[in-house]
């Protein structure tokens, strides 16, 4: 049994944004779902996070998680942060785990090894790690496990700025803990209260006070945009070692960006720059070509979108294709078969199987039978200004390039609509619709014209 609070407070001014630090997404998923999902993953009793700058936004980000959320009214240091869960977790015995919602890629793991050591008689353990640059870090001082002090750089000497053990900013402390501090003082340059004075007061009160030594990657903070791009970096790494190592091809994969929301299944080829977001599931032997984008997307296996294809909230059955430079909108569902073609927008419309959008069509709001042939420069006209219409086009029915469909129509089965036509009633089965001007030819009229000019 354990509490843990995490803390999300800070303005982060170094990132130049409106957005609360903590909320700036990595993967499309908020920077501090990661550290409340870790938390999660330990089960841990109770789970408090410390909001300030933005905690409106950061509040409503959390809904949906087993989170209790404590308020920082000013922002006056961490150590004055995590005063402020105390109100929620009064009479909790401990142990602690203290985390920041800037560092989100700590693992269960490293945090489990941080709560054993309490839990076998520690009163404070944090996490440190050796960077080849400390600079900017306050160093560690200690004999063996046991934590002697926590420098800051700008009051350390030249030979402890030499040492490269750094404080990474997760703890765990014993029942003490709210006692401790309250003993923090606020005596330094920026008039705050710093978590690290807990070693100093921890030892005071003959605790003993350890470190354990994680992986530098894993304390990756982030304050500025370069970090944030770093740690996604990380995450994106693993994404792709990890789906490459079920079986997906990745070319170029350093190219590649996908979402952990993402579902892949094997023999999966994934062309460079690929992007794959939300809940979009692809499956076996299926073909993402370069540049193409798919977002809340399914892919049935052997399904393929080629070059530049942007394809949202859109489902291809076995064998669709689409693109490249085809456009899928929501509710577009391509089955068995269906060719899209380039530059060929389809929205919340049915196409059967077989049917074939070669390309500059934009089927809208419609249901397309079975083996229907749709040419170049079709257009369903669904909208007439106030509300949406839907159109039907029958089984194996030929639409002519250039052609209007002014909805709510129906064309039947095995019909003809003539090129150019602009079709305003039902097309019955079987039949030949033609809706345009016919065309008339004047004899030596261009060879006339041509010589009045010239004259």
């Amino acid at each position: 049994m354990h509490a843990h609070v995490i803390l999300a407070a800070g303005q982060g001014t170094r990132m130049r944004s409106r957005l609360p630090k903590v909320l700036h997404p990595l993967l499309g998923k908020p920077m501090l779902l990661y550290a409340v999902e870790t938390a999660l993953a330990l089960k841990p009793e109770r789970l408090v996070v410390v909001v300030g700058h933005g905690g409106e936004a950061v509040a409503e980000a959390l809904k949906g998680h087993p989170v209790e959320v404590a308020w920082q009214k000013e922002q006056l240091g961490t150590a004055h942060a995590l005063l402020q869960a105390e109100g929620l977790l009064r009479g909790f015995p401990g142990p602690f785990l203290v985390t920041q919602g800037d560092t989100p890629l700590l693992s269960p793991k490293t945090l489990e090894a941080l709560l054993q050591r309490v839990r076998e008689g520690a009163g404070m353990a944090l996490l440190t790690v050796e960077l080849p640059d400390p600079t900017g870090y306050g160093r560690i001082l200690r004999e063996g496990e046991e934590v002697l002090g926590n420098v800051e750089e700008k009051d350390a000497p030249p030979e402890v700025r030499a040492i490269r053990e750094v404080n990474a900013g997760a703890y765990a402390f014993d029942g003490l803990l709210f006692q401790a501090l309250k003993e923090v003082r606020n005596e330094n340059a920026a008039r705050e209260y710093y978590l690290p004075d807990l070693v100093a007061i921890y030892r005071a009160h003959g605790k003993k006070v350890v470190a354990v030594r994680g992986v530098a990657e894993e304390a990756l903070g982030v304050n500025t945009r370069e970090e944030l791009a770093r740690v996604e970096g990380v995450l994106l790494g693993r994404l792709r070692a990890e789906w490459m190592g079920k079986g997906v091809r990745m070319v170029l994969p350093e190219t590649i960006y996908l979402e952990p929301s993402v579902e892949l299944a094997p023999d999966v080829t994934l062309w460079p720059g690929a992007v794959l977001k939300g809940r979009t599931r692809i499956g076996e032997g299926c073909e993402v070509g370069p540049y193409a984008v798919l977002e809340d997307t399914v892919l049935e296996p052997g399904a393929r979108v080629l070059a530049h294809t942007v394809a949202q909230g859109a489902h291809l059955h076995p064998g669709a294709s689409a693109g490249p430079f085809a456009r899928l909108r929501p509710g577009a569902v391509l089955m068995e078969e269906v060719h899209v073609g380039n530059f060929v927008e389809v929205k919340n419309s049915l196409l059967h199987k077989g049917v074939k959008a070669g390309h500059l069509a934009y089927l809208g709001d419609a249901e397309v039978g079975e083996g229907a042939n749709i040419g170049a420069g079709v257009i369903t006209a669904n909208y007439d200004g106030k509300r949406k219409h839907k159109t039907e086009i029958g089984k194996r029915a030929f639409i002519g390039s250039n052609s209007v469909l002014v909805a709510p129509v129906r064309v039947g089965e095995r019909a003809l609509v003539g090129a150019g036509s602009v079709i305003t009633q039902d097309v019955p089965e079987g039949a030949l619709a033609v809706a345009r001007g016919r065309q008339k030819n004047l004899e030596g009229y261009a060879l006339r014209k041509l010589g009045e000019e010239e004259g």
